[in-house]
């Protein structure tokens, strides 16, 4: 669920996750119903972001890169960045990323408004 509109946001699963998720969740002795990243605190939520973020700073000095320079809203960016890159479109980006407008998915981007409505109207034909 998207924290500040409380919406679901759609994730792309590649082939092997699945497998490999049902994996974990059997390892940790859970059900497909539970949360795949627990809270170690409330044992029935999930993994706070704050939790999220400490890991991802871990993440990035364990292979060498600068934590000051990445973050979760830099990876959820260039995650953005590629699919858009690949896809050339934008109303998928935007439902992965949960944005109710058009505009904060361009602003996300920082691409420019006119040339994300020329491409869009060139890629759904």
């Amino acid at each position: 669920m998207q924290q500040k509109t409380g919406r679901p946001v759609q994730f792309e699963l590649l082939p092997d996750a699945p497998a490999s998720l049902l994996a974990w969740l059997k390892r940790r002795g859970n059900t497909v119903d539970d949360n795949v990243f627990p809270s170690r605190v409330d044992h029935n939520g999930h993994l706070s972001t704050r939790v999220y973020a400490r890991l991802v700073d871990e993440w990035m000095a364990g292979v060498g890169m600068k934590r000051s320079e990445y973050g979760t809203q830099s990876l959820r960016r260039t995650k953005a960045s590629i699919i858009y890159r690949a896809t050339g479109n934008l109303r998928v980006v935007q439902i992965l990323l949960g944005h109710s407008k058009f505009e904060h998915t361009v602003r996300h981007l920082g691409i420019d408004v006119k040339d994300a409505l020329a491409l869009s109207e060139n890629t759904e034909m």
